[in-house]
């Protein structure tokens, strides 16, 4: 083919694509109303296992979750549905990130608890489908990832804001070949799309008395699309200086050093930033706090919300018979999310604080991931023994104190 029928070939796909997300603004102009989850009767909330070790820790993390929203199940202002069909073999099968029917049981939650997924790449046994966390996000519009990292001794206590429906990742199973020289992919910024996530960030922020919000990007190099992302920031942070919040702007490169950094790191306290910076910068703010098996995240949107682990299915644990052994604690963490989106702020601070005992303090129960170390199932069991314990919050801040 020469390369003019080549430089059309591309022109006529990047054209769908800029029509596809024409469509996809003008459905955000028309953004309906926050849920209400108080008025609510029952808030349904899906369980949906995912794969691999997914299959494991979502029913440990279910179990707390049941067990923490039993009286409201009971009294019927909740249900609880089970999801099934969103395994990399029935995937597969239907060649769809998320099958249809699959999806159209989400739709009919009002909050999902989602276990991880398999997305494959390059190499794999498996076709290359979409990522399902992708998929969800753009289908049910979850505009908002956000991961919380609490490290008490260190005076840790980050709340990172990563939007998740546009940057690098919303077109990254669009991009194009051209020939056998060339290979594009696309990176997407709207107008509406940079506003609401950054919006959200300033409202957490003057909500919960924080004093500072850090914007990442590297708009010094990726001028167009980052340009637009710290330009809208620095509009909306005008909005809110009679608040008294601070406004920054860090490169994703330095800030990936100053999470790191001792003499810096303790002043940061919201963080908002394009999806690819956010996946880069939780994964290690996880790292920081003990690995990302600890860490659970929430993606928000107006209508639904899902919440799950930040990693992924790890299916050599589970070739290699060790997914008994799997650390529940992401997924716990994301139910106590969900437990706190949903209304019961209370509930979510004792699961958090027997969370911090059972992990970082008197470890009893201690997760290696191997035979020798706790199943997920004996700590799921000791964690709610603490989480029952009247006790805990004395404990917890003498071990926060002492440590």
């Amino acid at each position: 083919m020469r390369n003019n029928e080549l430089i059309e070939k591309a022109k006529t796909h990047l054209g769908l694509l800029i029509e596809e997300q024409f469509e996809r603004i003008e459905r955000m102009k028309k953004e309906t109303k926050w849920v209400d989850y108080g008025v609510l009767k029952p808030i349904i909330i899906g369980i949906c296992a995912g794969d691999g070790i997914g299959k494991i820790i979502s029913k440990h993390a279910e179990r707390v979750l049941k067990h923490t929203l039993q009286e409201e199940f009971d009294s019927g202002c909740i249900e609880f549905r089970t999801i099934r069909g969103l395994t990399i073999e029935n995937r597969v099968k239907h060649k769809m990130a998320i099958p249809a029917d699959v999806l159209e049981e989400m739709k009919k939650c009002h909050v999902i608890l989602k276990g991880p997924t398999t997305t494959p790449q390059a190499g794999d046994n498996w076709p290359n489908i979409e990522s399902a966390n992708v998929a969800m996000r753009r289908e049910l519009d979850l505009f908002a990832n956000v991961r919380p990292v609490k490290i008490p001794s260190e005076k840790i206590d980050w709340c990172f804001f990563r939007e998740n429906t546009e940057g690098a990742y919303v077109l990254g199973s669009r991009g194009i070949d051209v020939n056998e020289d060339l290979s594009l992919d696309f990176k997407v910024s709207t107008t509406q799309g940079a506003e609401r996530i950054i919006h959200l960030a300033f409202e957490y922020a003057k909500k919960n008395g924080k004093k500072r919000v850090t914007v990442v990007t590297k708009a010094n190099v990726v001028k167009t699309t980052d340009g637009k992302f710290s330009k809208i920031a620095k509009q909306i942070a005008e909005e809110y200086k009679e608040f008294g919040i601070e406004s920054d702007e860090w490169y994703i490169d330095i800030m990936t050093a100053k999470l790191i950094d001792p003499a810096r790191r303790a002043d940061f306290e919201v963080l908002v930033m394009p999806n690819l910076y956010g996946d880069i910068l939780t994964d290690e703010a996880a790292q920081l706090q003990g690995g990302v098996g600890t860490a659970g995240s929430a993606n928000i949107g107006k209508k639904w919300s899902m919440f799950e682990a930040i990693h992924g299915s790890a299916p050599r644990m589970v070739e290699e018979g060790r997914d008994i052994y799997a650390d529940p604690s992401s997924m716990i963490r994301a139910a106590s999310m969900l437990v706190r989106h949903i209304g019961f702020s209370e509930r979510a601070d004792r699961l958090d604080m027997a969370i911090e005992m059972c992990g970082s303090f008197e470890k009893k129960h201690v997760i290696t991931g191997r035979a020798g170390g706790a199943t997920g199932e004996e700590f799921t069991t000791y964690l709610l023994d603490w989480a029952e314990n009247a006790q805990l919050e004395d404990q917890w801040r003498k071990m926060v104190e002492a440590k």
